[in-house]
């Protein structure tokens, strides 16, 4: 999970692999950067810079009111109406290796819509990878700023997201919403999911931390205020932690009637986001593929 832990043994990874931080970085992209470079013309409202065109996909950055503020996000989709999906980065925040992953998606025929989790103290990008994320003692870092999205503050963000989805051109509103999020955007998903229940039809959780944890708020707890089909793909590290937290999901989801896929894979934490040093391409490309298979049954 996303704790001072990890950190140590990615930098220790880093070191006994001979990267630079310069090295490190182009390396971890050059997988996701090839997977998707289209970009294309923008029709989305609220956009607080020019947008891109190009291969019949739109981006742009965007501006979005929210209950605490207005949040900056990065919004790419197809020519025509599509099925929105939110997107919670990790510990280092929205960044290139986001952007191409969501590009990526957008191929596959969704609007996608990356969120700045940090926006209430700063304006994405904060690290321009987790290279420089590890370089800054990011985890001190970003300390502050993560203490604020705790389950309500995503919620009331997540409500937001979704009504400025909802009044896009490029979303097909007749379809579900789709989230998915990585280390600390994990259990954002599932509280999207309980935000909106009646929009929001897939949460995908990947190498997501604090999924078990103790009060009502603890993400395995709400899966029964949602309505939405869940993938759960647990690191093998994260797992070797909290092994009881795998059957616990289970139990929950069971009792409370959502289809929910949850696997232990063998990839380190972190293994899914290409600039990271645990990223894992095999590994990662499978996790891809239930994600679209999740998104194709629960979206419509």
């Amino acid at each position: 999970m996303c704790d001072e832990t990890d950190l140590a043994r990615f930098a220790g990874r880093v070191r006994s692999n001979g990267f630079s931080r310069r090295s490190f970085g182009a390396a971890g992209m050059a997988v996701g950067l090839a997977a998707c470079t289209q970009t294309a013309t923008n029709g989305a409202t609220g956009a607080s810079g020019s947008a891109a065109t190009t291969g019949g996909l739109a981006e742009t950055m965007v501006s979005i009111p929210t209950a605490d503020g207005t949040m900056d996000a990065f919004f790419v989709h197809p020519a025509e109406p599509a099925a929105a999906v939110i997107v919670w980065p990790d510990i280092a925040g929205l960044r290139d290796a986001f952007k191409a992953m969501a590009r990526r998606l957008a191929g596959e025929g969704y609007a996608v819509l990356v969120a700045n989790p940090y926006y209430r103290d700063v304006a994405a990008p904060q690290f321009a990878d987790f290279a420089g994320f590890m370089a800054v003692d990011g985890f001190q870092k970003v300390s502050s700023w993560r203490a604020k999205m705790d389950a309500d503050a995503v919620m009331r963000d997540t409500r937001s997201l979704v009504a400025w989805l909802d009044s896009q051109g490029a979303v097909d509103t007749d379809k579900g919403i789709g989230t998915q999020g990585y280390c600390m955007g994990g259990p954002y998903t599932v509280w999207s999911a309980a935000a909106v229940p009646g929009r929001v039809k897939a949460a995908a959780s990947f190498h997501g931390g604090g999924l078990v944890r103790e009060g009502g708020q603890s993400p395995h707890a709400m899966l029964q205020d949602t309505q939405a089909g869940f993938l759960f793909a647990i690191a093998q590290n994260d797992d070797a932690k909290q092994p009881e937290a795998k059957t616990i999901l289970r139990q929950s989801a069971d009792a409370a009637g959502r289809s929910a896929e949850i696997e232990v894979y063998p990839a380190d934490h972190g293994w899914t986001v290409p600039d990271s040093p645990a990223y894992n391409r095999e590994q990662a490309e499978r996790a891809w593929g239930r994600l679209l298979a999740l998104y194709r049954t629960a979206l419509g």
